[in-house]
């Protein structure tokens, strides 16, 4: 049962991603996988709770999950990069093409057609933010950056600059290209902000 599970959801995956969410029917997914809109539906009750599942499955977003009142404002800057890699494997993979547009598209729809995914992600930013300063009061209570900066802009750097990934994606479609540019601006960053 999971695994036929599994396959309509990559399935769709598939074709979520190629086209839109207006555009994908139950019966393209059902005639891309080989069976009936019967089955589909034992699966999944409609294409809502399929989409859903679709962008459960294949866009893990989370942040990083450190010991915010413990970590130095280094380890966390490398923290960040090791898994904002890891994400990005997991959506693109190592050597497969891709058309960063098109995964750009699957999240705006997710915006749109997956009720209470803005708010869960914005949660997830608000939260992001919140511990990157902590991180930041604890790294100049312990003198390891100045003191002179406004932490609540510096902890939305942190956070935008793995925002602006998509960016880096669109215009070299390169994970590796992406992630050295984010690598280079948070390290620049960092060593803006030592003493």
């Amino acid at each position: 049962m999971k695994e036929t599970r599994d396959i309509i959801i990559d399935e769709a995956y598939k074709l979520f991603l190629n086209h839109n969410y207006e555009a994908v029917s139950i019966s393209m997914i059902s005639e891309a996988i080989g069976l009936t809109k019967g089955a589909m539906y034992h699966h999944f009750r409609n294409k809502e709770e399929l989409f859903r599942a679709v962008i459960d499955s294949h866009f893990p977003v989370s942040t990083v999950v450190v010991d915010v009142e413990n970590i130095s404002l280094k380890d966390y800057t490398e923290a960040c990069i090791r898994h904002t890699h890891g994400i990005l494997m997991a959506i693109f993979g190592d050597d497969e093409p891709f058309i960063p547009v098109n995964y750009l598209s699957l999240i705006a729809d997710s915006f749109r057609h997956y009720e209470g995914f803005a708010v869960s992600k914005s949660k997830v930013m608000e939260d992001a933010v919140a511990d990157v300063k902590i991180i930041l009061e604890n790294a100049i209570r312990r003198g390891e950056i100045r003191g002179d900066i406004d932490v609540t802009i510096v902890a939305l750097q942190y956070f935008s600059m793995s925002i602006g990934l998509a960016g880096d994606l669109i215009r070299n479609n390169s994970v590796k290209s992406a992630m050295e540019s984010m690598t280079s601006q948070l390290n620049q960053l960092y060593y803006l902000l030592k003493k």
